[in-house]
């Protein structure tokens, strides 16, 4: 069987990578952030004192070679960087907050996106506040591409350099047009305004309590949950009507922090749906996760007739899909303006 576009992309970057740690005797993810450096520039090998040597340079070269020669679509090539960083992460495990979004997830967002914003194909922004490496933000914009969606751009702010630096060389590689800021995302941002925001939300408490007071869902006793404030942060800088698609725990509103969560919800958002994702997605019992629905009020906007609550059993059964996908879609028609 002959291989895939993919398969033999991802097997050119994924070597490429792993040689140049060997030689730069540096982090998988470093040598990732370099890797793409130099494939950027027409796959020319960065050289300081002799390192890497002739020979390595001349094998780095080859794989680069064949990766520029291919016709890869914009898809392909973020598929062939996921399954790089995934390579990645089972040698150099980071913290949960920072794995990547599955694909599984990201074309659910994609699907609802298209749903919701069916009637505005043209000139849309998609921002991430916690953009990560960028996978589930990418999975989003090339796949609207690919849906005829045209004039798209992105938008991510994240805190992490090193993140934020393979986020930077995968959208230049991809030739995706998105701003990236390194900032703490619940810092004043300068960016425009967003159609669209969505986000795998860091789980966890914020350490700076005087920048958390200025947010609703800011907690008076202790440090602010992180996915509360940044989800608030995000549909502050949607336009009016605009969304918001977050992923959270499933127990989002059963903590002790849910009250004031709710009372955001209710005063300054629409809740418009709530979909829970299947166990299977998730390695540890407990940690399973919700696409969580939101829309600014203004405009033609109101709250839903009914709230959307699903539960997907598997994203591996097609029926299970596909009935999710007939009830999104007459929700959609039935509930959102």
């Amino acid at each position: 069987m002959s291989q895939t576009n993919v398969e033999i992309g991802f097997q050119d970057l994924n070597e490429s990578v792993k040689l140049l740690q060997k030689t730069l005797d540096t982090s998988f993810f470093d040598a990732y952030v370099e890797n793409g450096e130099n494939l950027l520039d027409g796959g020319s090998v960065r050289v300081i004192d002799n390192v890497p040597s002739q020979s390595e340079v001349t094998q780095l070269e080859t794989y680069y070679q064949e990766l520029l020669n291919m016709d890869l679509s914009v898809e392909e090539k973020r598929k062939i960087t996921q399954l790089t960083l995934l390579s990645g992460l089972k040698v150099e495990p980071l913290q949960a907050n920072h794995q990547l979004t599955p694909d599984s997830i990201g074309f659910l967002f994609v699907y609802m996106i298209e749903q919701l914003t069916k009637h505005e194909k043209n000139n849309m922004v998609v921002g991430d506040l916690s953009v990560g490496m960028g996978n589930l933000l990418y999975t989003i914009l090339s796949n609207l591409d690919l849906a005829g969606y045209k004039d798209i751009r992105g938008v991510g702010v994240d805190a992490d350099d090193l993140l934020l630096q393979v986020a930077a060389v995968n959208k230049n590689w991809l030739g995706l047009e998105v701003e990236l800021f390194h900032q703490d995302s619940l810092e004043p941002l300068l960016i425009e305004p967003l159609d669209v925001a969505i986000a795998d939300l860091p789980i966890g408490y914020y350490p700076k309590d005087e920048v958390a007071k200025d947010f609703m869902t800011s907690f008076p006793t202790e440090h602010s949950y992180a996915h509360h404030l940044i989800m608030e942060q995000s549909m502050r800088y949607v336009k009016e009507g605009g969304f918001g698609l977050f992923l959270l725990p499933n127990n989002f509103l059963e903590t002790e922090q849910a009250d004031i969560l709710k009372k955001w919800l209710v005063e300054e958002v629409y809740l418009q749906g709530i979909l829970q994702l299947p166990k299977t997605l998730f390695s540890q019992k407990g940690l399973g996760k919700s696409i969580v629905l939101v829309q600014n009020k203004g405009g033609e906007s109101s709250q839903s007739k009914e709230v959307l609550l699903a539960e997907l059993p598997s994203l591996k059964e097609n029926q299970s899909v596909l009935n999710f996908v007939n009830q999104f879609r007459q929700w959609c028609e039935s509930n959102i303006k």
